[in-house]
């Protein structure tokens, strides 16, 4: 036996549904205060490698390893890409 329920809700109505809170407020308050400290990062310093130095303590390994990450997700679609 198969039994299919629909429920139509708004996310709003469904999170008053399953009893979890509202955090509308903190995540307004969250958000702009990283914008403020973008902001205030980004009118310190143009450098954009000077700037990820600043918010992320990892070292110069750490930067390198990230960059390298990020190299190779920019380059992995294209590799397993069939020639045309």
């Amino acid at each position: 036996m198969k039994l299919n329920i629909e429920i139509d809700l708004t996310p709003d109505e469904a999170r008053r549904v399953m009893g979890l809170p509202d955090v509308t407020q903190l995540q307004e308050k969250l958000t702009a205060e990283m914008e403020k400290r973008l902001m205030a990062a980004v009118e310190a310093s143009a450098d954009p490698e000077a700037m990820l130095k600043t918010w992320f303590s990892w070292g110069s390994q750490g930067m390198e390893q990230f960059q390298r990450m990020m190299r190779d997700s920019v380059r992995a679609p294209t590799r397993d890409r069939p020639p045309r």
